[in-house]
């Protein structure tokens, strides 16, 4: 569907407007001159006062013309050749102006390749994010279609025997399943890319939460009081929810939250004791459907998901110091 357009209607150019305005502030004195050369007809030569003023007036106004084409139309023109640049060639091509003029204008143009940015690595994501998804639901897809197939041919000359009957039903059950699964992070990595309202949890409630989520895991909270983390409720036990789930899948018995917030930045250390990630894997874990136990049916998705979150809410998430036992993730948010 495409997007709202402005109403078409015939508009003046600004260097229209400019210049008219210029025309004008030229036309003053003459105007004056004449008015006094009409009161005073007798003259009949202009004085070299009026001619000095005339003169003095077309400097001036030529002067304003190119103060104002080097500060506002100048750049404003760049800016819009340059958009057009972007739309042909991509990431390549966002880069600043030569002159902005004014300070309206460079802010202007910031915002646009801020947003200019976003939109290009959006664009390469969606890329990116369509080009695994593909391939996530391909070899599901292509197993349960060749197992449809073999139990489709069984005929009478070399039948199956009950047990490979049964093997191919189970197998074809697995990966209905698996697409399941798939299907339903899928609706949740959308629903977290989504804005959201802002809210706050307090500590206690998602502690709470966790122990009666994953009682295998002993919760605790390190704070120096019950402060709200920035992120409601339904936000921030997604948040929690995957990465305690991560941590018990990985054989952790403790799940450490560490709470601080300074200066307008509140930071949150997600701490377990488990079998922690491999030197080899820990540049890989924050891409989409990554997983060490895709054999026990993970999808890959849950640190995405965690990121979007958090991502619609301004903040980030790293992976903490290695040194540590277990895995240490470092949630960042403003507030």
């Amino acid at each position: 569907m495409a997007g709202p357009r402005v109403t078409r209607k015939w508009r003046p150019k600004m260097a229209f407007v400019v210049y008219a305005v210029l025309l004008a502030v030229l036309a003053l004195p003459i105007v004056i001159v004449l008015w006094f050369r009409a009161i005073d007809a007798a003259s009949g030569r202009m004085a070299p006062a009026e001619i000095g003023a005339l003169a003095g007036a077309l400097a001036l106004t030529l002067g304003i013309a190119y103060v104002l084409t080097r500060t506002i139309t100048g750049p404003i023109h760049a800016l819009i050749a340059r958009t057009d640049e972007i739309a042909r060639g991509g990431k390549k091509a966002i880069v600043p102006l030569e002159s902005y003029g004014t300070h309206e204008i460079a802010t202007l143009s910031q915002s646009f390749l801020d947003l200019s940015s976003k939109l290009v690595d959006r664009t390469d994501y969606v890329r990116s994010f369509a080009a695994h998804v593909s391939h996530e639901l391909k070899s599901p897809l292509t197993a349960i279609r060749g197992a449809a197939e073999l139990l489709r041919d069984d005929d009478a000359t070399g039948p199956m025997t009950a047990e490979e009957r049964r093997n191919f039903l189970d197998n074809i059950i697995a990966d209905s399943e698996r697409l399941g699964r798939l299907l339903a992070r899928l609706r949740e990595l959308a629903r977290a890319e989504l804005p959201t309202e802002k809210g706050e949890t307090r500590l206690s409630e998602l502690v709470a939460w966790l122990a009666g989520r994953f009682p295998a895991l002993g919760v605790e909270s390190r704070a120096a009081s019950d402060i709200p983390l920035p992120l409601p409720f339904e936000a921030a036990s997604i948040v929690l929810g995957n990465l305690a789930d991560n941590a018990d899948q990985h054989g952790a018995t403790r799940l450490e939250l560490i709470f601080s917030a300074d200066d307008g930045l509140t930071m949150l250390r997600v701490r377990d004791n488990g079998r922690g990630i491999s030197d080899g894997n820990r540049a890989l874990i924050f891409q989409p459907f990554f997983s060490t136990r895709r054999e026990q049916g993970g999808t890959g998705m849950g640190l995405d998901i965690v990121r979007a979150v958090l991502n619609a809410h301004g903040g980030t998430i790293r992976l903490g110091d290695a040194s540590n036992p277990g895995v240490e993730f470092e949630i960042r948010l403003p507030g």
